[in-house]
Formats: structure tokens, sequence, C-alpha cells
């Protein structure tokens, strides 16, 4: 079911806070380019805004942050680039883990598990059962997602439970199909960041960006931080949020 709080429901944007960021974070390696460096470093000062961001959730008391670090059309990138990134992973959870769990920060991954290598396989299930009581911060990863394959994932599991006598076609409903997708119990994104100035969704979290406020940055995910953080929430709570009914300053 879409999770929306009430706070947040046929509210003015100005009155709140998000309780679920999404952000698709583009620009590294032209961040790296214009500045003459390997692609490689523009991923590594990527991390580092990750972060950054995650310590301003944090601080800012926001429940959920969901973080677009690679996506299933990535694999089509040159294979010293993929490397690069999947050992950037790996390096993140060794480092961080300790400090995430300590911050009591529960780290989620979503996404699909093929084409990943065993170790960081491995380390992901580690990192996700190692936190999953803790409370302050919700860090989803979309780790190796799609969300058009996520949908079809949902639709054929539950197409599957129809055939198995299980369910019948007629109790399939938004809702049931909600709770079939991989973000299953966390409520969908408030607003959604989009970082380098691009201003594409690019396969990320389509069925759950339904009524989502989106903002879109010119500055390069390396740049990204607290300030910039705050400047998306500005406009967020500058925005009105109907979720299909009338402004609450209509007249009609």
């Amino acid at each position: 079911m879409a999770d929306r709080s009430k706070s947040s429901e046929g509210a003015h944007g100005a009155e709140i806070m998000p309780r679920h960021v999404a952000i698709i974070m583009d620009g590294n390696g032209r961040w790296a380019a214009e500045r003459g460096l390997p692609r490689a470093l523009g991923h590594r000062s990527g991390v580092e805004a990750v972060r950054r961001t995650v310590q301003a959730a944090i601080d800012l008391s926001i429940p959920y942050l969901t973080l677009y670090s690679f996506s299933s059309e990535n694999w089509s990138r040159p294979q010293d680039e993929i490397d690069d990134l999947m050992g950037l992973m790996k390096r993140f959870i060794r480092r961080d883990l300790a400090e995430l769990h300590q911050n009591n920060v529960r780290v989620m991954v979503i996404g699909e598990r093929d084409n990943v290598d065993h170790e960081l396989q491995v380390l992901i299930d580690e990192a996700c059962e190692l936190t999953r009581e803790n409370t302050r911060l919700n860090l989803v990863i979309a780790f190796n997602y799609g969300s058009r394959s996520e949908i079809t994932r949902a639709a054929r599991r539950l197409a599957e439970e129809v055939a198995a006598g299980r369910l019948s076609s007629a109790d399939i409903t938004t809702d049931l199909m909600t709770r079939a997708l991989d973000t299953k119990g966390v409520p969908d994104p408030d607003v959604l960041i989009r970082t380098s100035g691009e201003c594409r969704l690019s396969n990320f979290l389509l069925w759950q960006c339904a009524y989502t406020e989106f903002v879109f940055l010119d500055a390069y995910w390396p740049d990204f931080g607290r300030e910039l953080l705050l400047e998306a929430i500005t406009q967020f709570r500058g925005r009105e949020r109907r979720f299909g009914g009338l402004s609450c300053r209509s007249t009609a």
C-alpha cells in the first residue's frame, strides 16, 4: 500500500518535511571529465557525497533515504568501470557498515542479484542482516535495479500465486501489487532528487513515484551534500501535494 504520512497527505508542502527522499546520483563521470580526471575518481568522489548525504539525512531526521547506486542498464558500461563500481560498493560496506550500525541505520538493498559476484552478495546480506532492527534511518540502496524489471518480477510472482490456486485474479489490487515490489514496507518517495541537470527517471521507482515531487539540480553528484539536500527540500516544501484532489486554495 502506498504509505503516506498524515503530515503530508492533503497538506501544503510548506508545512512538512519529507518522510522519504529518493536520489538519482548522476554526474560522477562529467564531474571528473571537467577536472581532467579519470571517471574512476569521479565515482570515488561520489562515495564521499553518499557519506555526506546519509549523515545529513540522519541530522534532519529523514526516516527513509533511497539512493540509485547501480542500474540494471549499467552493465553495458566498460568492464573496467563496472569492476571499479563493484569494488567501491564492497569498500563502502566494509568501511562504513560498523558506523552505520552504530548510528542506528538500517541498510536495505533492492534490485536483482543476477550478475552480482558471490563476495559482494555475501557483504550485502551481512549488512542487511546486521542492521535489520535499526530504526533511525532506513537507507535503501537500489543496486542492480531497474523499475520495469521490478514490476515484471512482481507481476510474475502474483501470476504464479494465481496459477497455484493460492490467489484469485480478482484479488489483485494496486495495494497487493505494491506489496509484491522490492520496496515492500517502504513508503513511496515524497521527493525525488536528480543531480547533473538531467530531467528523467531512468527506470527508477516508476510505480512508487506516482505522486512524488521531482527536483532536478544542475550540480553533479560529487558536489552534493547537506546544503543541496536542504535546497531540494526547500523546493519540495514550496509545493502543494494534492494526490489527485483539489487544491486547498481552490474555490471550485
